[in-house]
């Protein structure tokens, strides 16, 4: 404005009398405004560029650990957050130190960059638990047609299908806990996992007669204890139902592998059953002991079966 006002006053004619008040005016206005264009706009690339840095680092990452639902995933879901959230806000802070700006501006800036961070997780969290019938399914199979090592499991007879089956849908159940509601803070705390435990594999008839239905089925409840609805992913009544269905469309897998279990018995047992074995040992004595007091009778049994052994062959040579 110094080099404007200048030029003003040599170009100022005496006699005209005018007033630059106005011109100064908005020429300060333009240049204000142009200044706090060029400075949104590089805020917004410096935003943007830290924002997409922190979807890379956190998004994948998350999915990984999603997938392979454990004890674990929370807390290392969290313990990933912190560290990217934490490294992307001190590299922008450093940039934002060239910027003429407050400390409740930056302070502003870098909590959106944290709120953005923590949408990054719960979005994938939400599109993870859209899917968790299918990856329920698919831990469920892994786990059951495979032995410890990975490899196909093969019926032969000596595997317990019922506690194979219970850990394969335990392991499931504990992905559908997982993904159930978001944990994110150190202070979410809940018992998701032991109340679907108790309510659809540990569950007993008799347990639930003379109660209310609230008290006799904890899953009859649009809420989780200790979780807020906007943490909720999975309400209860969807666990139950998402259960029930996991149950049906893998049960036929059970199913199968009894039948190839039983059917391997049946083959390997190719001798009678040891009450038809004593059966033929008491019923056949007594002409066992004919043939041995009359040899006669061996000579006739092999005389017809080189017999028949002839009849037999004949017919295969003339063909």
């Amino acid at each position: 404005m110094a080099r404007f006002d200048e030029g003003c006053s040599d170009a100022a004619i005496t006699l005209a009398n005018w007033d630059t008040s106005k011109v100064r005016d908005k020429l300060k206005r333009d240049i204000e405004a142009h200044i706090a264009s060029v400075h949104a706009a590089k805020l917004s690339e410096l935003t943007s560029l830290y924002e997409g840095k922190l979807k890379d680092a956190l998004s994948a990452p998350a999915e990984a650990l999603l997938d392979g639902a454990n004890s674990e995933t929370w807390p290392s879901i969290r313990k990933l957050f912190r560290r990217e959230t934490e490294s992307a806000a001190s590299g922008l802070s450093s940039a934002l130190s060239g910027f003429d700006m407050d400390e409740q501006a930056k302070g502003q800036i870098l909590a959106n960059l944290e709120a953005y961070a923590r949408g990054v997780v719960e979005a994938k969290t939400k599109e993870e638990a859209g899917r968790v019938l299918i990856r329920m399914k698919e831990r469920f199979t892994t786990l059951f047609s495979h032995d410890s090592y990975s490899m196909p499991r093969v019926w032969t007879g000596k595997e317990d299908i019922r506690a194979i089956t219970k850990t394969a849908r335990t392991a499931s159940l504990k992905l559908l806990s997982v993904m159930a509601a978001i944990r994110l803070d150190d202070d979410d705390v809940d018992n998701i996992e032991n109340t679907l435990s108790l309510a659809l594999v540990d569950s007993t008839n008799a347990a639930v007669k003379d109660r209310s239905i609230t008290a006799a089925d904890p899953l009859a409840s649009s809420t989780w204890q200790e979780i807020s609805a906007s943490k909720t992913l999975i309400t209860p009544v969807q666990c139950k139902s998402l259960w029930r269905q996991f149950k049906a469309e893998t049960e036929y897998s059970v199913s199968q592998a009894i039948s190839a279990q039983e059917a391997n018995k049946r083959n390997n047992n190719w001798l009678p059953p040891p009450w038809a074995i004593v059966a033929l040992i008491i019923l056949g004595f007594n002409e066992f002991m004919t043939l041995l007091r009359n040899p006669l009778y061996l000579c006739v049994i092999f005389v017809g079966f080189l017999l028949v052994k002839a009849l037999w062959v004949q017919p295969r040579h003339c063909g």
